[in-house]
């Protein structure tokens, strides 16, 4: 993922610009169980350095009003350690890998809205990865298990047709196998976590 400032900026003021509600009932007209959604992430790949090729697709159903489980399916490469905290370290030159990963994740998440719109969840994303050297020729496959905690606020447009969640989480990985010797020692000197990570979801109720 990149840090990108202006998608912070611009989902701000799309959220900013609408009359929201963010309180679901089943006795309203407007409760939909089902809901398909991706992520404002995908602006990333209009990057031209470090392009991720990031695809997100999301299909969701609301068990009750406050219990919602959902798949999400993701596609993604990336080039450098997945720990590297913000700040000059991150993306910069020589961090990198000697190549690239390669990764298809499907993920199972489960949200627990509180009050109003907020809510908290936990996402398991599996992600079956492809390790590529830097001539582009592949090196081996490896899996890897992320678990993300997320706290956010549900914001609902259009008479709750749309949505949008802004969020916060922390990610970490307990599985990690087939990592190349080349790539872990790149990874070695970073955490196996990763704090502050935005989350910008958007979807449609149906």
């Amino acid at each position: 993922m990149q840090k990108k400032s202006l998608w912070i900026g611009l989902v701000l003021m799309l959220a900013g610009s609408l009359q929201v509600n963010a309180q679901y009932d089943k006795q309203d007209s407007t409760y939909k169980r089902w809901f398909v959604g991706s992520t404002f992430l995908l602006l990333g790949n209009f990057d031209k350095v470090n392009n991720p090729e990031f695809i997100q697709l999301n299909i969701g159903y609301r068990i009750t009003p406050n219990d919602v489980v959902s798949f999400e399916f993701k596609r993604s490469i990336y080039s450098w350690p997945l720990g590297i905290p913000w700040g000059k370290s991150f993306d910069a030159p020589g961090e990198n890998y000697p190549g690239h990963a390669r990764i298809l994740a499907p993920t199972l998440a489960y949200q627990r809205f509180w009050w109003k719109g907020v809510y908290t969840s936990v996402h398991a994303l599996n992600a079956f990865e492809k390790y590529m050297h830097a001539d582009n020729k592949k090196i081996g496959n490896g899996y890897t298990l992320y678990l993300t905690y997320r706290l956010g606020y549900q914001l609902k447009f259009f008479k709750n047709r749309f949505f949008f969640e802004p969020s916060i989480g922390f990610t970490h990985w307990p599985v990690r196998t087939k990592v190349p010797q080349s790539f872990e020692l790149k990874e070695s000197k970073w955490p196996k976590y990763f704090g502050y990570e935005p989350g910008f979801h958007f979807g449609y109720n149906f």
